[in-house]
């Protein structure tokens, strides 16, 4: 019930600070915050003058709150967003803004609806933030600092206030917006907000408009360098077409004269009738590189930090693989086992990167169900490159029973220090770290 009392504190709390930013300008912000504090100390009218600057304060929010009843005039608006973003990166957009009425529009400026990023109350009072622990007793009850990172991690992308030009009657502009892509995953736009600010310059009056979309920002991705990754060329039953269809297919050689005992399906009708004798398709089993990328998706406690750097460099090893020279298996565990496979025009490496966007950590299933997955598939499998959050027993049986299977293995290990008593054990299994904030640096020693 306290943790519950504290959410709907900090909820409403939330909802103030976004109205209040929304509606005030950084002018009218500073003016309520000294109209708060003459109103605290400007009660005791014979030792200050503080009710001298609260009265004219006031009037001064007054007058702009009624200037900023007069909403700004309707204009037709559309959003232009690219098809992709990058978490970390800046990103560009337009908006395009027309005047049908008869009168010139200036003074105005663009603000984004973008979806709510409070936690719900499930996840607020079942998240823990990175850290936690370290905080006092106190900081770890009222848990105002895991309300901010749940609202920090929650928020896609970032988009400041953008001015628009003066649009005559008629015609329309072009406002290009720069924003920032902040986390991974879908952000939504619920609608766009015209404002225009009281001649004050201290309230703003606004005119929202439905118009939802969504902006795919991908996982920020590191340089990788020129890798051989381990493995050979395997025999593919059914050829590429295994990916992207049912049953098994070869690879088309060429055509020859039929042979007692050749199936009926191969004979290729039309030739047939044109050299007047039964001429059937020769077909060949297919031998290509295909690569597995293993991704542990079983975050420890306060290990939250870690699972985005371990995506990060999924994505990496995602795009760094050339679509025309090997099939890339991208293997992880959610609510269920899941294999996309990407590359020789198979499927779009975009699209892995998309699947990686919206990875979440799975909690409900034990690591034992990545473990079979990996097994099933290790026949095809050229070589992998594993991906782990953490070293302990499950994690050294998948590694152990890959060396087992003759599967060559790239096995990365995401760690918070630079030191740890298992480094010894890492080397003579072949494991190599990378280090939370030096992953680039890692990734380019490998």
């Amino acid at each position: 019930m306290l943790r519950r009392f504290f959410y709907r504190q900090f909820r409403l709390t939330a909802r103030v600070q976004w109205w209040l930013g929304r509606r005030l300008t950084p002018a009218g912000r500073l003016v309520a915050g000294a109209l708060v504090a003459a109103l605290v100390f400007g009660p005791n009218t014979r030792l200050t003058v503080g009710y001298q600057a609260f009265t004219l304060l006031l009037a001064l929010l007054v007058l702009a709150a009624a200037a900023a009843l007069v909403a700004p005039p309707r204009l037709d608006v559309r959003r232009r967003l690219p098809r992709y973003a990058t978490a970390g990166e800046p990103l560009t957009y337009h908006v395009i803004v027309h005047n049908h009425g008869a009168r010139p529009a200036a003074g105005l400026s663009i603000l984004e609806d973008l979806e709510d990023p409070r936690p719900t109350l499930a996840a607020f009072a079942s998240a823990t933030e990175p850290d936690e622990w370290r905080r006092n007793w106190f900081d770890r009850k009222l848990a105002w600092h895991r309300w901010v990172w749940l609202v920090a991690r929650n928020r896609r992308v970032h988009v400041p206030e953008h001015a628009v030009p003066p649009i005559r009657p008629g015609h329309e502009v072009d406002v290009t917006v720069d924003a920032l892509a902040q986390r991974r995953g879908h952000a939504r736009f619920g609608g766009l907000t015209l404002a225009r600010t009281d001649p004050l310059g201290l309230v703003r009056a606004l005119r929202p408009r439905p118009l939802p979309d969504t902006l795919v920002v991908l996982p920020r991705r590191y340089p990788l360098p020129a890798l051989t990754l381990p493995g050979a060329r395997r025999y593919q039953p059914g050829g590429i077409a295994l990916a992207s269809s049912v049953g098994d297919s070869e690879e088309f050689v060429s055509l020859r004269e039929y042979r007692p005992g050749d199936p009926l399906k191969r004979i290729h009708w039309r030739s047939s009738a044109r050299v007047g004798r039964a001429v059937v398709r020769e077909h060949q089993d297919e031998f290509f590189v295909r690569h597995g990328l293993i991704l542990d998706t079983f975050v420890p406690v306060a290990a939250e930090d870690r699972f985005e750097e371990a995506i990060s460099v999924a994505a990496s090893f995602a795009a760094g693989v050339r679509a025309q020279d090997s099939l890339l298996d991208l293997m992880l565990v959610g609510p269920d086992a899941y294999v996309f496979t990407a590359g020789r025009g198979v499927g779009h490496l975009e699209r892995m990167l998309e699947v990686l966007a919206d990875v979440r950590p799975c909690v409900d299933r034990p690591f034992a169900a990545l473990h079979r997955l990996v097994a099933e598939r290790h026949q095809s499998l050229s070589g992998v490159v594993c991906i782990l959050l953490a070293w302990d027993e499950p994690r050294r049986a998948l590694v152990q029973h890959l060396r087992a299977l003759g599967v060559p293995a790239l096995t990365l290990l995401i760690t918070d220090g630079t030191a740890d008593p298992a480094d010894d054990e890492l080397a003579l299994e072949g494991v190599r770290r990378l280090v939370r904030g030096r992953i680039a640096e890692g990734l380019a020693r490998l």
